[in-house]
């Protein structure tokens, strides 16, 4: 099983597959796919047009992790369920307050 965080020097990427138009907006914890890939599960209540969900998404995880939403990039997947976030900012801080969320 692979983990969702990469490590680099001043920003954190993230696996995530994102459930649009769901009934709110919430972190589920880690999954892993049958190939072994492991992802965040997350929320948005958004509906996935016009970039909505995405936007969403990143609102979710700035707030989540108290950072400015400038922070949050998609790297990877705009207009997929499985993406790849770019989150700026010491890397182990930003793992130890996602670690406390996910278990929470």
């Amino acid at each position: 099983m692979s983990s969702p965080f990469s490590r680099h020097s001043d920003h954190l990427r993230l696996a995530i597959r994102v459930i649009p138009n769901a009934g709110r907006n919430a972190l589920d914890g880690i999954a892993v796919a049958a190939d072994g890939e492991s992802f965040i599960k997350a929320r948005v209540s958004a509906v996935p047009e016009d970039g909505k969900a995405n936007k969403a998404l990143i609102e979710l995880f700035a707030k989540a992790l108290k950072i400015p939403k400038s922070s949050v990039s998609i790297l990877s997947g705009e207009t997929a369920r499985k993406k790849i976030l770019r989150i700026e900012g010491d890397p182990e801080d930003l793992q130890r307050k996602l670690d406390g969320l996910l278990k929470s």
